[in-house]
């Protein structure tokens, strides 16, 4: 089974999972570093603690085991995404407006591809955002979410 196809079937199976917990799958990284790793970033209204991380641990290993998904050694970690959350969906940039956030563009606009400031809106509609860009106290950039290569919150 690929990468692709085995981030895939993870998600599908922690979606529900993580739904029924009241808790949120921010991303699924399967990569060889030293070795393979399988990460899952999960979050929820109130954060996630260490019980949060290990339940979903627990339930994600006994699925990959029972249904033999990954058929060689790899490393299972589960945890919070962190201070420097990435945004992915449209309801990550509704949740943190008015949250700084550093935005990473696939095509430079203004010879500039990355650019920091606050999230100063979101139009859900359209799917774009407004960022308060910093060092401009009246400068507002409006991106389309598809022009977005990366997002995060920013410290």
């Amino acid at each position: 089974m690929g990468t692709d196809q085995v981030i895939r079937v993870v998600e599908e199976f922690a979606l529900p999972l993580l739904d029924e917990m009241g808790l949120e799958l921010v991303e699924v990284q399967f990569r060889q570093e030293s070795g393979w790793v399988l990460r899952l970033f999960i979050d929820g209204k109130e954060g996630v603690n260490v019980d949060d991380c290990a339940s979903v641990s627990r339930q994600v290993a006994t699925y990959l085991e029972v249904e033999d998904i990954i058929r060689h050694a790899y490393t299972l970690e589960v945890s919070s995404p962190g201070a420097e959350r990435p945004l992915k969906r449209v309801e990550d940039f509704i949740r943190f407006s008015g949250k700084k956030v550093r935005v990473k563009l696939n095509e430079p606009v203004d010879n500039q591809r990355v650019f920091c400031g606050i999230l100063a809106g979101v139009d859900e509609k359209n799917n774009r955002i407004t960022l308060a860009v910093d060092g401009s106290d009246t400068q507002q950039r409006e991106f389309d979410l598809q022009a977005v290569a990366r997002a995060r919150l920013s410290l």
